[in-house]
């Protein structure tokens, strides 16, 4: 009973805090707690009617999940490393674009471990430890799950055509001064968007094109996309330039600024890849302003690095909360790593 009460509670909540604010990853969190009590209860269920069909079924299913979970996360290890060698192949030899190859690493190093202890007999902290890294293994995957439960959610967004502002979110210029793919696809989600807008309403938007000037170019973000915006026949008229930022929380700082300095009251989107869409919705909450996004496709190789960099970007976006838990985590096995000690 409790188990359905929880389910229960959890899913009303998700839906509550969602019509409320959809640019939160407590959503997600609170999500997934509703989706693994409502799994929790299906298998309650199941096992409590005793209808043995049923029980049957039920025990077959969990067994195979059970043996196929080594497969699946050894799978999981060998894409990611497949990903890892990709990415270094289209987008060259930095740090960031090895995420996903050291991650894939990490796990099958953890499987080894793994098994390690479990052959290893006599070494009550070396278990202790082992455990201990599993836990913040599980940790970190409930995150991740909660983060991508977030992210998928808010790709669902339905703006209305009514939008005065359409922010394009900027990123690093090749050569210094010219739009990479990856920014062009920003520009066309929202060239797209002010078409079907016109179209449907008759109504012209203001495109804020939002980006500072990095070390490396010549020409400032949003001058490079100015003038992409310019070449595909946007009025520059309908063009304003926020050139001062430098991260995501001063795009939307900023250009919140400069629609303020014309309407105070006023309908705003902005435009950014799919990968960004979530982390630039919190951001955009944080600067107060209520702007939904829509998000532009990106290359599929190019998603398991750029989700594993959202994800750790929420992460530290968060990180008070999580050195607490995880400095609660810690001193819990080193409780137990004393008693291991303290009666072997």
């Amino acid at each position: 009973m409790v188990i359905y009460l929880l389910a229960g509670f959890f899913l009303l909540l998700f839906i509550v805090l969602s019509f409320i604010d959809r640019r939160r990853i407590s959503n997600g969190i609170i999500l997934t707690m509703a989706l693994f009590f409502s799994v929790l209860s299906v298998v309650y269920a199941t096992f409590s009617q005793g209808n043995e069909l049923l029980v049957s079924v039920m025990g077959t299913v969990l067994l195979l999940l059970v043996l196929l979970i080594p497969f699946f996360v050894v799978g999981i290890a060998t894409m990611l490393i497949v990903n890892g060698r990709l990415m270094l192949k289209r987008e060259g030899r930095k740090l960031a674009n090895m995420l996903p190859l050291i991650i894939g690493l990490g796990i099958l190093a953890l499987i080894i471990t793994w098994f390690g202890s479990i052959l290893k007999t006599g070494s009550p902290i070396l278990g202790i430890v082992v455990v201990f890294i599993v836990a913040l293994v599980g940790y970190f995957s409930f995150l991740f799950l909660s983060f991508l439960l977030s992210t998928f959610l808010y790709q669902f967004n339905f703006p209305r055509y009514n939008q005065d502002f359409l922010i394009v979110l900027g990123s690093g210029l090749i050569g210094g001064d010219r739009v990479p793919p990856l920014l062009a696809s920003r520009l066309n989600r929202a060239i797209k968007f002010y078409d079907k807008q016109y179209a449907k309403k008759g109504k012209r938007a203001t495109f804020i094109v939002s980006g500072g000037q990095g070390a490396n170019e010549t020409i400032s973000e949003a001058e490079a996309m100015r003038g992409y915006l310019i070449e595909k026949g946007i009025d520059e008229n309908f063009i304003i330039m926020e050139d001062q930022s430098v991260n995501t929380l001063q795009n939307m700082k900023f250009s919140k600024a400069k629609m303020d300095a014309i309407m105070s009251n006023y309908n705003s989107l902005f435009s950014t890849n799919n990968f960004h869409l979530f982390r630039a919705g919190i951001y955009a909450r944080k600067a107060g302003l209520k702007s939904q996004g829509i998000g532009a496709k990106t290359a599929l190789y190019y998603m398991p690095n750029a989700l594993i960099r959202e994800f750790i970007a929420i992460t530290v976006m968060y990180k008070k909360v999580h050195m607490v838990l995880l400095g609660l985590l810690l001193l819990f096995f080193a409780f137990l790593a004393i008693i291991g000690v303290t009666f072997r």
